[in-house]
């Protein structure tokens, strides 16, 4: 599953770089990687049609387009050329903050290299998961899409993304969630604290909760107690099987026993102790039991 190895060692580059705050990456390298640097006309680039980040703080990319007007593109998009454009492989809110700023090209590191749309859709989950680009919900489903399409397990994509099997098992029980859940948690009126305690309730008490949560502002840990006390209510309230045992009594059938058992037996609450002498009487009962 391990990306090419021009691609791949771009992009390791391009996040070294940023590592150090560096504005230019050594033209050797690129060189070597089959890559280089150029101004593109934004008309002629495509988003990566397997992006998974599907939400875009509008403030925030107004702030990164405000700053790149002033202070210009520090850190360059990279692109893939083929067909006569290119395809966006990293910087996405680069891209879109310089088209909200209405600027023609943009600084990108040019890479030649063929890639199919397998490659193309690894690249656009793998490049986000790592940078972190994207919100719980975002992840998960990128994590899901990772074990759909390669049919792997939690362990080898754990070795993939570099994220621990718990930390990727645990953000794929959000998509459990009910929309509503997984809507606010997209917009952040709730946290992935506050998710992770409502994985598991109904789908009518998630939506309840979720309404007292952001109602009442309660943090992660009075969530926690509110749904810990409800769930403790719930078990109050509900009858349990023993208390339900409990108010069945066979004493009120004890002359009808007595009058149609003709051996020896004891009645107690729910109970009914019945002995025999010997194996004669023993016999007895089993023929009794077959007519019924």
């Amino acid at each position: 599953m391990a990306l090419g190895r021009s691609l791949g060692a771009i992009l390791e580059d391009v996040e070294e770089a940023y590592s150090k705050n560096l504005i230019e990456l050594d033209s050797l390298t690129l060189a070597n990687n089959n890559a280089y640097i150029e101004e593109v006309d934004l008309s002629l680039i495509t988003p990566n049609p397997y992006q998974p980040r599907k939400h875009f703080d509008e403030d925030a990319l107004k702030e990164l387009s405000d700053s790149i007007l002033k202070h210009g593109l520090l850190q360059p998009i990279v692109v893939i050329k083929k067909d006569g454009g290119y395809i966006l492989v990293a910087g996405e809110r680069r891209f879109r903050a310089h088209k909200l700023a209405k600027l023609a090209k943009i600084k990108s590191i040019v890479v030649e290299i063929e890639i199919d749309s397998i490659r193309m859709r690894e690249l656009a989950l793998i490049e986000n998961i790592q940078r972190e680009n994207l919100n719980p919900i975002e992840l998960a489903n990128s994590y899901n899409e990772l074990l759909e399409v390669h049919k792997i397990t939690h362990d080898e994509l754990s070795s993939v993304v570099h994220k621990s099997r718990s930390q990727i098992t645990n953000t794929l029980r959000l998509l459990s969630l009910v929309p509503e859940v997984q809507e606010e948690l997209v917009k952040g009126r709730i946290t992935q604290g506050h998710a992770k305690i409502l994985v598991g309730l109904a789908d009518d008490k998630q939506r309840i909760a979720l309404s007292t949560i952001i109602g009442q502002k309660l943090s992660v840990r009075d969530a926690e107690m509110m749904i810990k006390n409800y769930k403790n209510q719930e078990e109050k309230n509900s009858p349990k099987s023993a208390k339900t045992l409990s108010t069945f009594s066979i004493k009120k059938h004890a002359n009808l026993l007595k009058e149609r058992l003709p051996f020896s037996h004891k009645i107690s609450s729910n109970k009914l102790e019945i002995s025999f002498e010997n194996e004669v009487e023993f016999e007895k009962f089993i023929n009794m039991i077959k007519k019924v």
